[in-house]
Parts: C-alpha cells; structure tokens; sequence
C-alpha cells in the first residue's frame, strides 16, 4: 500500500502493523481527543429526517451562526466541503498574481492547490530554532517587489506549530496583492493568546482567511471549513464551486460546535499541560528535540531515522506518528506527533524511550 502524504491513514497503518484499523493509537492526525462534542451528535441526530431535502443554498442560518460566533456580517462568510475545498479556490485566485511566496517547510495540500491553476510559487525557507513564535521579517527578502504577488500563510504555522503574531502579518497586508492566511489551528489558542486578523478583514479586501472545525472539534469526517473574505470576492468563489458544497448534516454540527462554549473552555483548559508534558517527556529521551508549538502538536527533530521509528512502532505498539517524508525540508531526521490524552501520551513516550 502507497505511502500517506497526510496523516491519519488508518488503513495504511493497520496494513503494517497487522492490525484492525481501530486498533491504531493515531498521533499522525492532530484531531482533539476530546471531541467530537456531545452536541455535534445531537445536532446530526436531529437532522437525519431532513437528508430527504435539499440544504438552504444560500446555508443562511449556518453563515448567521458563524457571524455570530465570529461577530462578522454573515455575507463575509463562505462554509465549504472542509478547507481544502476552500484552498483550491485560494489557488485559482494565487494564480493570478504574478506568484505567491510561501514560507517553507509548509502543508503540502498549498501546492495542490496551487499547482491546480498553474501558479507560480515563490519559496523561503525558515529557521526551525526552536523558539515558538515566527518572524516574517527574518525570512522574506527586503528588497523582494511584493505589489503583484501573493502570501500564503499558516497561522500557527503546520508542520512547526510556530505562532505568527498578528502586528508580525500586518504590514504584509499593505504589501501584498492578496494575501490568504490558513487559521485551521487557531482555536488551540486562548482568546488572550489567539492572534487571528478576523478582527480586521474589513478593513482589508485583499485579505482571505481560512478556517477549519476539522482539528478543533474533531470532525474530519464531516468535511467542513469556511472561509472569511470580502463579500465581493465570496460571490465569485460561489460561481466557481458546485452548488450544495455543505451537507445538511456537517451544517448541523456546524452550527452546533461554535455554540458549544463548555466544549470550547474544556479543550483549552486541557491543552497547555498535556502538551507541555509530552514535550518533556520527548525531550528527555536521547537523540530527540521537540520544538516549542503553539497548537496541539509538536515537530520532533531525531538523530536517527523517522521512517524506520514510524516502522517499528506501528509494528510493536500499533502507534502512528507522522513521518514528515512529504515535507522535503525536514525528510527522515523529523517527526510530528498530535497532543492526545494524557495516558496515550505516556503510552508513546515509553514506546519511543524502550527502543534506545
């Protein structure tokens, strides 16, 4: 079986491992352990009698619940088929500019996108010391002409989990053609610690925000992301797209999710410690380095190979960690690991450390 570029391939896993799929602790995928929240069950409970129908075209009373939640004009909001449905629209704009810069390593689903629509990308490479916030102004040349041009972000930044302040993007606003910045990790991120531009797309029509329930509320399966962006620019994404892009099920759940502010606290309440905790218990096994993140995962730089570690744990422990083979700035000598419970993290930890 084909090696995953993405985490989360069960299948694959359990085909090495020699297991049931379900069989696998997955740290591959940084989905929420916690989730999916109660309510999202309900809310999909409650909507099997209507998959008779149609959903609302126009998805009126979900845009109207993000609004709210995001306290945004709901005509400022697109729901799609998970963020990468929205991305490949972000790429058919990139692709007319002259070329979009991306900084690197970096989520490999941006040049699928990109390269749908044949646009020119532009690469700069960061630093992964191991300091958990990012600076732009470090990495884009100074004399770089920008005005038609585009930057695609991610915000924190996948695979690193650095964090991009938001005074670090804004005079990039000012510089760029257009500039999209992917939040899909921002909601693992305190209010008082979150550094999201939501608060000021108004004030930029060149700005597009992607965001994501996918990882924060555990619903991969669902398919379902947004986009925030100038109306304008939201009504031509519309004509591109097919219509019924959202299922009536994921726009419950949807719906659902934002409101479910007990969920919300839960996650952010848990997630500070069992991060920091897997961070040490990785950084005391010799040959291992994590670096410092801002979201529910950790990059891991190793001394020894990845693949076979990935290998040998799928085949002892039935444990998946991602190997970061698809990102060719980081190849065999890293890893990247989901922040999970409490005990499948000291699961892994024992694993890892048993095997020097």
């Amino acid at each position: 079986m084909r090696q995953p570029r993405h985490g989360g391939n069960l299948a694959w896993a359990a085909a090495i491992a020699g297991c049931p799929p379900d069989a696998i602790l997955d740290f591959s995928a940084s989905i929420n352990p916690l989730g999916p929240p109660d309510s999202t069950a309900s809310a999909i409970n409650s909507q099997l009698g209507n998959i008779r129908h149609y959903p609302d075209p126009n998805y009126g009373e979900l845009k109207q619940a993000l609004g709210r939640f995001h306290k945004l004009p709901s005509e400022w909001i697109m729901p799609g088929n998970g963020s990468a449905e929205l991305l490949t629209w972000a790429g058919r704009e990139l692709a007319e500019v002259a070329a979009t810069v991306l900084v690197t390593p970096t989520f490999g689903d941006y040049y699928r996108a990109l390269g749908a629509f044949n646009a020119k990308v532009l690469e700069f490479p960061m630093s992964l010391i191991n300091s958990i916030n990012l600076d732009l102004s470090t990495i884009l040349d100074k004399g770089f002409t920008t005005k038609d041009k585009g930057l695609l972000l991610n915000n924190p930044h996948n695979p690193t989990g650095k964090l991009l302040t938001r005074d670090a993007i804004l005079p990039y606003l000012k510089e760029f053609a257009l500039v999209v910045v992917d939040e899909a990790f921002m909601d693992f991120l305190h209010p008082c610690e979150e550094q999201s531009l939501i608060d000021v797309v108004q004030e930029y029509s060149n700005l597009v925000i992607l965001r994501s329930l996918t990882k924060f509320y555990s619903l991969p399966g669902l398919r379902f992301g947004y986009v925030i962006a100038h109306p304008q620019r939201l009504q031509k994404w519309q004509s591109w797209r097919d219509p019924w892009a959202v299922n009536s099920l994921a726009a419950a759940a949807a719906i659902a999710a934002v409101e479910d502010k007990r969920f919300q606290q839960q996650t952010l309440d848990w997630l500070p410690k069992a991060r920091n905790d897997l961070f040490e218990g990785l950084a005391d096994i010799p040959g291992l380095q994590p670096l410092k993140g801002a979201a529910n995962f950790l990059l891991v730089e190793s001394k020894h190979s990845t693949s076979d570690l990935q290998q040998k744990l799928l085949q002892h422990h039935q444990i998946l960690i991602r190997d970061c083979l698809s990102f060719p700035e980081l190849g065999d000598r890293y890893f990247r690991v989901a922040v999970r419970l409490e005990s499948d993290n000291r699961r892994l930890v024992e694993a890892i450390g048993g095997m020097g």
